[in-house]
């Protein structure tokens, strides 16, 4: 529209929207507030830096993210008689124990508690302190990639 129609229409009730029934609602404007915010309006809510909605802009729904599952070091060697009896640990011949905690379902080895076995600890992911007392024992550790 040209600047002059603009000007004229400004002085009339409806500014050239019809009759006064119409653009009434906020179904003319695609919504009252916020709405259609993650869909139709999703690039003006961007732009505008609105984060609603029930758990924001995240990519992974918080509750399917679980925690790591660790188990400190002391308790690893408690539970070796237990685990060579199940054979999920086996004994090597140079007399250390080897351990698969990813096979055991441990994300995470960490480092309290004494380690007196010599033994190999295959895990994701192992804390310092970890791996000094196993190594300090004699044993490895082995990182996942």
């Amino acid at each position: 529209m040209s600047k002059r129609r603009v000007k004229k229409i400004r002085g009339t009730r409806t500014c050239g929207g019809g009759s006064h029934k119409k653009r009434r609602g906020k179904g003319s404007k695609g919504g009252k507030g916020n709405a259609g915010s993650f869909s139709r309006h999703f690039v003006r809510s961007l732009k505008a830096g609105i984060r609603k909605g029930k758990h924001g802009f995240v990519r992974h729904h918080p509750l399917a993210l679980r925690e790591k599952r660790t188990v400190n070091v002391g308790e690893l060697e408690e539970m070796l008689p237990e685990l060579l009896k199940t054979g999920k640990a086996e004994r090597r011949e140079d007399g250390s124990v080897f351990v698969d905690a990813d096979a055991l379902r441990i994300d995470k080895i960490l480092g309290s508690g004494k380690v007196q076995t010599r033994m190999v600890v295959k895990a994701k992911e192992i804390s310092s302190t970890a791996r000094e007392k196993i190594e300090q024992a004699g044993g490895e550790c082995i990182l996942l990639s």
